[in-house]
């Protein structure tokens, strides 16, 4: 049975980004205003939520893996606090120059997705904040939403015809209301 589910990008949609360097430890992570809200709607809304996020600074021998798992378990406590769940996270840990098949633009972390879960891509929506996360969305046929925090205030202005979103949202609040308005017909 296919369900809903959508994709979001972790660093700079779901907590805070520190551009130019990485979220090392749980300590670092702090998440974004009305980001805890905006994952409770769309549990209630019978989402499955899938993170897919690029963590370079583990290839590129800035944190380890242990610390990405100590993070990402935290994250997702904090998140089941809250009434909401993270269904599952796919992680490229490939270093930025390594040229692997998963790190976003490339596709890989949602082909791995695909495998795990069912649903249909024309119908799905990825949310980031870099034009890597919109190219990776439209290469593999998903409906895409910029917002804008992270990189996505920095990177709002280079978007040209291969990396143009669906939609573009203040936030990860704004860009679930459009996204659950827009399946009740009000989009």
């Amino acid at each position: 049975m296919r369900r809903k589910v959508i994709f979001i990008d972790r660093d700079g949609v779901i907590n805070w980004d520190p551009i130019g360097d990485y979220i090392k430890k749980w300590d670092d992570f702090k998440f974004l205003d009305g980001v805890l809200e905006a994952l409770y709607m769309l549990s209630a809304a019978g989402y499955e939520i899938i993170v897919i996020s690029n963590q370079a600074g583990i290839g590129d021998g800035k944190y380890l893996k242990e610390d990405l798992d100590e993070i990402t378990e935290n994250m997702e406590r904090v998140v089941r606090s809250y009434g909401a769940k993270i269904t599952a996270g796919y992680y490229c840990l490939h270093g930025k120059d390594e040229g692997c098949t998963c790190r976003k633009p490339e596709i890989g972390l949602f082909e791995q997705a695909a495998r795990d879960h069912s649903f249909i891509p024309q119908e799905t929506y990825f949310i980031g904040d870099k034009i890597s996360d919109i190219k990776a969305g439209k290469r593999f046929g998903l409906k895409t939403i910029m917002v804008m925090t992270g990189h996505g205030p920095l990177q709002k202005d280079s978007v040209d015809d291969s990396s143009r979103p669906d939609h573009i949202a203040d936030d990860l609040m704004a860009a679930v209301h459009y996204i659950l308005g827009f399946h009740k017909g009000e989009g």
